[in-house]
């Protein structure tokens, strides 16, 4: 008889005991915006962001009402106008481009490599199209920090730094998020820390920040922030600033403080699981496991593979054989987006580009959830059901 898996691909852990106490806590005083706070009170959320600066070993941190706020605010804290051509992925979510829209900015899309990295080749010949790039670590792949740095530096590109699915990830030591001006984090549930929705924003700028600060809705309540830059940051710009409010509130603070505190031991449990089901797709004929650099620690909260040039009805095929049995893959390489999966060209807003390279790899990208309620036991069965069905496919006629 064929094994099912029975967990869920969505299921979260439950907050931790410590998370549901303070946010009881701020109920009961019913504090939630955070410059609402008691004569000598330090707000939940300067607190966090307090702690994840000190975390990330950055000056300044901002919470925010979600990632793709975060994205939006960094991009026009580092100045990007309507009109003005942003470089970005092909590789992504719909969040990374829609930011780029939202202010009236033209994505412009840089080809992806077979590790599902931004290809360094490419973004060089493209630099001198735009004075800011958007560089998602799609999915937890980092690229060659170092080699994207020289070639950004050299061009006078800002590298502003989406890192929704890298919080606690490295290259070569150095924390993602570190390399440039600014980097953005989301506390989105299915993210390394979980408030249902939220967003992190950090730099060393203190011009940038105070600008992200004053954008994100501070009125003139600034001084109360305490991951802030100084008072005098402020002068030369607080009336200039728009109000475009997105702060996070201190409920959600509350629950994430905890979180962040048990953050290294949960990216211990993530790679443990990704490692365990990587191990049990190795050598599988007609499947492409996608290579980690050395210089890369990364953070296995998702896995992806390659099915390289398998017709659409064969993936598709395996999608449905693979749900059957209880697992749960998505396909980035379909025509229509699906959930929370498109592709580039899904995305019509952004002008029609050429990329055959990035074509030919998002139709073979499959991704899936590894949630820390699977135990090792859990991904070792997935990964053999996968196995199963991609050789059953792999042997029928048509499937390339």
């Amino acid at each position: 008889m064929c094994e099912v898996f029975k967990g869920s691909f969505t299921q979260q852990e439950p907050i931790c005991e410590a998370g549901i106490k303070a946010a009881v806590e701020v109920m009961r005083h019913g504090r939630l915006h955070r410059y609402n706070i008691a004569e000598g009170e330090i707000a939940e959320t300067a607190r966090l962001e307090q702690e994840f600066a000190a975390f990330m070993g950055t000056d300044y941190c901002l919470a925010v009402a979600s990632g793709g706020y975060a994205i939006a605010l960094a991009l026009r804290a580092v100045g990007v106008k309507a009109g003005d051509r942003v470089l970005t992925n092909a590789f992504t979510l719909a969040p990374v481009p829609g930011a780029i829209a939202s202010l009236g900015a033209i994505p412009v899309f840089v080809e992806v490599t077979q590790d599902l990295t931004i290809d360094l080749d490419d973004l060089a010949a493209r630099s001198d199209q735009a004075k800011v790039l958007l560089l998602s670590h799609m999915r937890g792949h980092i690229c060659d920090m170092d080699r994207l740095m020289e070639i950004c530096d050299a061009a006078g590109v800002v590298v502003v730094e989406d890192c929704a699915h890298t919080m606690g990830a490295r290259w070569r030591g150095v924390l993602s998020g570190r390399h440039g001006a600014v980097a953005c984090y989301s506390t989105q549930t299915y993210k390394h820390i979980n408030s249902g929705e939220g967003g992190l924003l950090i730099s060393d700028d203190a011009a940038l920040m105070a600008r992200a600060i004053m954008m994100s809705g501070s009125y003139m309540l600034f001084a109360r922030h305490t991951a802030a830059p100084p008072p005098q940051e402020f002068d030369s710009i607080k009336y200039e600033m728009p109000n475009i409010s997105g702060r996070m509130d201190n409920l959600r603070a509350a629950i994430l403080r905890p979180q962040l505190a048990r953050l290294a031991q949960q990216c211990a449990a993530w790679n443990e699981r990704y490692r365990t089901v990587e191990k049990g797709l190795q050598s599988t004929p007609g499947l492409t496991v996608i290579s980690r650099p050395r210089e890369e620690e990364f953070v296995g909260s998702s896995i992806q593979f390659l099915l390289l040039d398998w017709t659409d009805a064969a993936i598709a095929g395996l999608l449905d054989r693979c749900a059957a049995r209880g697992v749960e893959l998505k396909w980035f390489g379909g025509a229509e987006p699906a959930g929370f999966t498109s592709r580039y060209d899904s995305w019509r807003y952004a002008p029609s580009q050429s990329l055959p390279q990035s074509d030919r790899i998002l139709r073979a990208i499959v991704d899936m959830r590894l949630p820390l309620t699977f135990s090792l036991e859990d991904c070792a069965q997935i990964a053999r059901i996968i196995r199963a069905e991609v050789g059953a496919v792999w042997q029928s006629p048509g499937v390339a």
